[in-house]
């Protein structure tokens, strides 16, 4: 339900209806409070009317009403909701590929993963994270598809492209692209760097790749326990620099740097003349810890955009895998969709369902989760939104832009959601206590880990310092 407002000035902004997308009215039972809310395009609440933003749509710009109450919960922001890195402007939300691959083994193909950038660049929306590694197929697994998500992102886009739409009566912004380069023993020279940014910018289809990361540090030393190898980051800076310097990339950026690491880059990448633009890690409301929020809190000192990797906390935040709460309020048909069409290992899912349960056998206090989604359904029920929206909120907020994985039109436009909207310090401040009261912080899941990989001869780690 809506805040009871004391005070408020409205201002109703209309456009053609016929220019608008609109997805049906969304009903949810709560499982606490056995409730019922449903979501309306328009709704009457306290003599207001209160139009969702996006609706868990897409679209860019909507009829939508300016409330301006005593309490400062403004819930309309620009038609656009934008934020910068680097020299780029991109939606507030990003879309994660990591587990995009081709259904074809010969081919380039998968009409689920077209219809999504369909949907994306139509709504504004499009701001794409990949890596060269990216895909979740056995072939990419083995190493056999190095670079197809780039390649089929490159389809998909420049087919989208091509069509020259614009929306409501002005040209859409264009995609953005970034994609990454992983540290290997067999990389190591400043031209090792920029052959492999070419290669990714000739699999993009691109003049110039938009923003090209370092997937993490130079982690994979393989003869380390033989008292052989030495890090090789300060060289893959210096490749960073020359690929800016030739003109293959727009910007830079770095993944899994804690602050310190995070200033011997910057400092390295000024004295060639290159700003470093973004750091990406793993940050949620129950990844906070080890580092993770002063990282972020260095990066937003420095100048240096921080994007958000598992933001849902492998789903966790979503209510997805908790029983009291898959069928509750707030948790909506792109939750269940990720559920029932999950592509996690059974051993992921063991781990998953550890912490969204919780108990003696665990390690973990019984329930799990369930105070924190309580919290998170108080705040979605209020705002008239989903728990996966207020959870990319939280990182919004946090002045993070979260990088969520997607492959279906559902999850984008739910995770859209998110974006035109803040929540209140005092909202903030509340989902903060309630997720420090657990006591306890994600880590990931089977081999999938938020501080470490899995490198085949083993398990490298990196730390947040």
């Amino acid at each position: 339900m809506a805040a009871v407002f004391d005070k408020f000035l409205l201002l109703q902004l209309v456009v053609s209806v016929a220019a608008i997308r609109t997805p049906k009215d969304a009903c949810f039972v709560s499982s606490w409070s056995k409730k019922t809310t449903c979501i309306k395009r328009e709704q009457r609440t306290n003599n207001m009317l209160v139009p969702q933003m996006y609706d868990g749509g897409m679209t860019s710009t909507i009829a939508r009403t300016i409330a301006i109450p005593a309490n400062k919960k403004i819930n309309i922001k620009n038609k656009y909701d934008s934020t910068r890195i680097g020299n780029l402007v991109v939606p507030t939300v990003g879309i994660g590929t990591i587990s995009w691959s081709s259904k074809s083994l010969t081919t380039l193909d998968n009409p689920e993963l077209q219809t999504l950038v369909e949907e994306a660049c139509a709504s504004d929306v499009a701001f794409f994270d990949t890596a060269e590694r990216y895909g979740s197929n056995l072939k990419t697994a083995f190493g056999l598809g190095w670079g197809e998500t780039e390649s089929l992102i490159s389809k998909f886009v420049n087919k989208e492209v091509a069509s020259d739409e614009t929306i409501i009566g002005r040209k859409r912004s264009s995609p953005i692209i970034a994609t990454k380069f992983t540290p290997s023993p067999w990389r190591k020279t400043v031209e090792s760097v920029v052959e492999a940014c070419e290669l990714s910018r000739q699999r993009l289809g691109v003049d110039q790749i938009d923003l090209y990361q370092m997937n993490m540090p130079d982690i994979v030393q393989p003869l380390r326990s033989f008292g052989m190898g030495s890090s090789k980051d300060e060289v893959y800076w210096e490749g960073l620099a020359e690929c800016h310097r030739r003109g293959l990339v727009k910007n830079v950026g770095v993944s899994n740097y804690g602050p310190t690491l995070l200033m011997k880059c910057q400092d390295a990448l000024a004295k060639k003349g290159v700003p470093l633009a973004s750091n990406q890690i793993a940050y949620s409301l129950i990844g906070r810890q080890n580092g993770a929020q002063e990282t972020v809190d260095k990066c937003i000192e420095l100048g240096i955009k921080p994007l958000a990797c598992y933001p849902f906390a492998m789903g966790l935040l979503t209510g997805k895998y908790s029983s009291s709460s898959v069928s509750g309020a707030a948790t909506t048909d792109a939750s269940l969709e990720s559920l029932t069409q999950s592509q996690k290992s059974p051993l992921e899912l063991k781990d998953l369902m550890k912490y969204a349960n919780g108990g003696s056998s665990t390690g973990l206090p019984t329930g799990g989760i369930d105070p924190l989604l309580r919290e998170l359904e108080m705040v979605a029920m209020d705002r008239e939104k989903t728990i996966a929206q207020v959870a990319l909120n939280y990182i919004i907020c946090k002045g993070a832009i979260p990088i969520p994985g997607a492959r279906s039109i559902s999850q984008v436009r739910d995770n859209a959601g998110a974006m035109g909207w803040r929540l209140t310090p005092r909202e903030v401040g509340a989902l903060e206590d309630a997720a420090d009261r657990l006591g306890f912080s994600f880590e990931g899941a089977g081999f999938k880990r938020v501080s470490e990989k899995f490198v085949g001869y083993g398990v490298e780690k990196w730390i947040l310092d």
